[in-house]
């Protein structure tokens, strides 16, 4: 027993040695950051890089060996990166609802926590507070691999063309359901309407007693659950911390590999990483093979769509479609800015929404 006291015991010193060669470390990065931030201030540059956040990252990544998995690496320097920008600048990211509503998950995982949060109510004020200089940045969800594209998302796009892509969020969404009483006991299920939509199946079967009760966040249904008898919300397990609920059923969706994607949006796109996307919004004459023409550029021009969404809006006061596209590459770059030119002569409007890192799915 003593020996493996001993030999805790050295262990241990060791940890305080190398703690405080991490502490070392971090602050000599930290001044670096510090000197760009200077260089960047000078040149009046962006402090917010989201190709090189992304580069740094990856890097990580592919270099860790464990034990410390992934996900847990990614939210360490997550923090690093965010503290280190905030020497240069504290910015101020606009998303939807409360705490620990997926948006402000979403927000947290790019910008991490050394941000000042501006939650609002809508998508649309999201892009307000952006578009009027209150915000450096917003997160608003863009598509769900179950439920498809989110309508208000791509209205305030259409609304607000000068807003720009600069970055995603590919985030896993996974549902719990949260409660202060017994399963049996539950009356009512409070949450957004795509996540009562994801957990349809599942709520039907184990609670199908229940009433399903739509409000404007997941964040918005956990404090309702704290607060009413009987209730219970769909939400996040971060939500549950914060309201004091217990996790009831974890990972309830019906979809395993449910996803959604947010765009960060600002007043300008990103520099290229070498790993990009570009995003597009375009309307066609309204006349048989339009459309076809269109997208026949990028097939010829060997571009590779990625996404494609058809809205339908209001256009010089008659009802038309406006076509959403993401496609790989950047629109810097000297094939993606011949396929533009080209798609320009088929199309009566071409906005470029953004060019912007292409990121990996986050769980």
């Amino acid at each position: 027993m003593a020996a493996r006291t001993g030999s805790v015991r050295q262990l241990r010193a060791q940890i305080d040695k190398l703690d405080l060669h991490l502490l070392k470390l971090m602050n000599e990065r930290a001044n670096l950051a510090a000197e760009i931030g200077r260089i960047k201030n000078h040149e009046g540059a962006d402090v917010f890089s989201p190709a090189r956040e992304e580069e740094v990252m990856q890097r990580v990544l592919q270099a860790n060996k464990g034990p410390l998995p992934d996900h847990v690496v990614r939210a360490i320097f997550r923090e690093l990166i965010s503290a280190s920008r905030a020497l240069q600048k504290v910015l101020r990211v606009a998303c939807l609802g409360p705490e620990y509503s997926f948006s402000h998950l979403a927000a947290v995982e790019k910008f991490g926590q050394w941000v000042e949060f501006l939650r609002v109510g809508t998508i649309a004020a999201v892009f307000e507070e952006v578009a009027r200089g209150q915000a450096d940045y917003g997160v608003v969800p863009l598509e769900n691999s179950t439920d498809g594209r989110i309508a208000d998302t791509l209205e305030m796009f259409v609304r607000m063309p000068q807003i720009k892509i600069c970055a995603e969020v590919r985030l896993r969404i996974h549902h719990h359901l949260l409660a202060n009483c017994s399963q049996a006991e539950i009356r009512r299920v409070y949450s957004k309407p795509q996540a009562l939509s994801q957990c349809r199946n599942w709520l039907s079967k184990h609670v199908p007693q229940a009433q399903l009760v739509e409000v404007a966040s997941t964040a918005v249904a956990a404090e309702l659950a704290q607060r009413e008898p009987g209730a219970a919300a769909v939400a996040s397990r971060q939500a549950a911390a914060k309201y004091g609920l217990n996790v009831l059923f974890s990972n309830i969706e019906d979809y395993p590999h449910n996803e959604t994607r947010f765009a960060v949006i600002s007043l300008q796109s990103a520099e290229r990483s070498g790993h990009d996307k570009t995003a597009i919004m375009f309307q066609v004459p309204h006349q048989p093979g339009s459309l076809v023409d269109a997208l026949t550029v990028f097939k010829q021009h060997k571009i590779n769509l990625t996404w494609i969404e058809s809205f339908p809006a209001r256009v010089a006061g008659r009802q038309e479609y406006v076509f959403f596209v993401d496609f790989e590459g950047h629109a810097e770059e000297p094939k993606v800015k011949k396929a533009l030119e080209a798609l320009g002569r088929h199309c009566e409007k071409v906005v470029v929404l953004g060019s912007y890192p292409v990121s990996e799915v986050v769980e």
